[in-house]
């Protein structure tokens, strides 16, 4: 008996000097598509989703970083379509914006008010498809990340990566706070969970949760947990 194909499309497009996986995902039914962390590329992303066939219905945003919220201003402007999340303790980074896009010689990126701030427990709909969201703290505080259940699927920002976790190295960082996020929020989501980073390869919850240096079960018995000496904004 063949599987039935998933409810969900995917596509990553990455954006901006950091490599930032900015994310396309639509409902199969009715190709209704949201861009996740439109960090930079606004005509590009839109073109691609031109491409693909589908029809752009909302800007969802993981966090205030530069690379992953530089762009949804000019793409707001350009469609006239909500912005989606992160959660209001991310204020603080999107009023920086300006102020990161001068350091990394990205001038015209602007900051913006969501629509609609996210918290823990929030859902969010994409043509027939349910997104569920997950407040996961340490990386910036305001983090959130999109899961859909029926897919097996997240994107988790960069709450964690392949191999690595995110940095807790910038003001209101919390590695205490990142680590709980991860062993109690996303590993009771499952090992057969895919997710996609905010930068470098897709990976399981299971792969991690076996071979993550940092947050793997047999990482999290040993202390001190160590932080990583660098990596992806």
């Amino acid at each position: 008996m063949s599987q039935s194909p998933p409810p969900i499309g995917v596509a990553v497009v990455p954006v901006t000097p950091l490599q930032q996986n900015c994310t396309i995902v639509w409902c199969r039914k009715t190709m209704k598509a949201a861009i996740i962390d439109p960090g930079a590329s606004v005509d590009g992303l839109l073109a691609t989703v031109a491409k693909q066939g589908l029809t752009l219905d909302a800007i969802w945003i993981t966090h205030g970083h530069l690379d992953h919220a530089g762009g949804a201003a000019e793409m707001q402007e350009k469609t006239g379509l909500e912005i989606i999340g992160p959660h209001e303790a991310d204020q603080f980074w999107i009023e920086k914006i300006p102020m990161q896009g001068q350091l990394y010689g990205m001038p015209d990126v602007r900051s913006f008010t969501p629509t609609r701030w996210l918290a823990d427990g929030d859902t969010v709909t994409l043509g027939e498809t349910t997104w569920e969201v997950l407040h996961c703290p340490g990386h910036t505080p305001g983090h959130v990340i999109f899961f859909n259940r029926e897919a097996r699927f997240a994107q988790v920002g960069d709450v964690l990566f392949q191999g690595s976790i995110g940095r807790t190295d910038f003001p209101m960082s919390d590695h205490g706070a990142l680590l709980n996020a991860i062993t109690t929020k996303l590993w009771p989501l499952g090992d057969d969970v895919t997710f996609i980073p905010g930068h470098g390869p897709h990976s399981t919850f299971g792969a991690e949760r076996r071979t993550n240096p940092y947050v793997s079960d047999a990482a999290m018995r040993q202390a001190p947990i160590a932080r990583p000496a660098s990596g992806p904004s």
